[in-house]
C-alpha cells in the first residue's frame, strides 16, 4: 500500500512510501486484539482495592446477647457483618489483574490493528520534523494542517523528541508514543494513526523480528 508523505503544513511532498504488507497488509487477527487490549487494560489497574473483614474492625468482642430465649435471631459480637459498620463478607482485596501474553500473539495483534487502520485509509505519514522549543501551539497549527483537530489521533515518533511530546501532551484526544512502545489499544483507541515518516522502518523492524 503506497502512501504520500505530507509536510507539516499539510501538503504533500513528492515522495511516497510503500507500507511493508508484513505489518500493514496482513490477515487481521480479531481475537488477538482482544487479549492484547484486555492484557493492556489489565495492566493499567492499580489493584488496591480493599475492605474490612470482621476480624479487621476495631470494636467489642462481646457477645451481645444469649444464644436462646429471646424470641431473635441469634447473634455473635458487633463486628457481625450483618450490622452496621460490621465487616464485610467476600469485600474486595489487593490484587494483580496483569497477566502475561506471549510475544506472538502481542505482534500479531499490533500488526492486526495496523492493518485495519490501513485499510480505513486512517493512515498518515508526515515528513521527519521537530520543534524549536515546546510550543502547543504549534502543536495544535500541526493538526489543523492535517485536518485532524477534532479526531482522536495517535502520533508515532521514532524515537522521544522531547519538545514534540511536551507541546503535545496537554491536547485532548491526541497522544504520542515512540515507534518501541506503540501498542493495539492505543493504535485501535485513535480515528488517525500519524507515523514520522522514519518510524516505519522501525516499526517494521519491530514487529518483523524473528
Amino acid at each position: 500500500m503506497e502512501v504520500a508523505v505530507i509536510k507539516s503544513s499539510g501538503e504533500k511532498t513528492s515522495k511516497n512510501i510503500n507500507l511493508p504488507e508484513t505489518v500493514f497488509g496482513i490477515e487481521p487477527n480479531d481475537h488477538a486484539i482482544y487479549l492484547d487490549v484486555k492484557s493492556y487494560l489489565a495492566n493499567q489497574r492499580q489493584g488496591t482495592h480493599k475492605s474490612k473483614q470482621r476480624n479487621e474492625i476495631s470494636g467489642s468482642s462481646k457477645k451481645l446477647k444469649k444464644q436462646k430465649g429471646t424470641g431473635g435471631a441469634r447473634a455473635g459480637n458487633i463486628k457481625n457483618p450483618q450490622f452496621k459498620g460490621g465487616g464485610r463478607i467476600f469485600g474486595p482485596q489487593p490484587r494483580d489483574y496483569s497477566f502475561k501474553l506471549n510475544k506472538k500473539v502481542k505482534d500479531l495483534a499490533r500488526k492486526s490493528a495496523l492493518t485495519y487502520k490501513a485499510k480505513d485509509n486512517s493512515i498518515a505519514i508526515l515528513e521527519d520534523f521537530s520543534f524549536e522549543a515546546p510550543k502547543t501551539k504549534q502543536f495544535l497549527s500541526l493538526l489543523a494542517a492535517l485536518s485532524l483537530s477534532d479526531k482522536k489521533t495517535l502520533l508515532v515518533l521514532p524515537e522521544v523528541n522531547k519538545n514534540v511530546v511536551l507541546s503535545g501532551r496537554n491536547i485532548q484526544n491526541t497522544k504520542i508514543t515512540t515507534a518501541d512502545q506503540i501498542n493495539t489499544y492505543d493504535v485501535m483507541n485513535a480515528d488517525n494513526v500519524i507515523f514520522v515518516e522514519s518510524s516505519i522502518t522501525k516499526v517494521e523492524n519491530l514487529l518483523n523480528k524473528a
